[in-house]
């Protein structure tokens, strides 16, 4: 009975930790992508979601920004920008799989 317990405890722990991770990614694109929409800079863009997602060790690869730069002006008003981060999440236990990929996305209309 304890190992299909401890299995049962460990799994839970798991999960925790991935939804853990998700929300923060999900958090972390939206804060990219908004400044994305607003000061049209790939850059600051980047350091809004890394800033974002500080407890995670997130590299310029990790983060996708489409397009490269916001329409101005009456180019297309419609346009959007979207902000895709996605991070490899090794499990402690290594139970269940080796690591998963998880990822979130932000999408806002640019200009805000």
């Amino acid at each position: 009975m304890v190992p299909v317990l401890l299995l049962l405890v460990l799994g839970i722990a798991e999960f925790g930790r991935a939804y853990n991770i998700q929300t923060t990614l999900s958090g972390a694109a939206r804060e990219g992508v908004r400044s994305m929409a607003v000061q049209n800079d790939p850059g600051a863009a980047r350091a809004a979601a890394q800033r974002a997602a500080a407890s995670l060790p997130l590299g310029d690869g990790d983060i996708s920004i489409s397009p490269a730069s916001c329409p101005v002006g009456g180019e297309a008003p419609a346009a959007t920008a979207t902000v895709t981060i996605t991070y490899r999440m090794a499990f402690v236990t290594s139970l269940f799989a080796p690591a998963i990929t998880l990822s979130g996305t932000g999408v806002m209309r640019c200009g805000g």
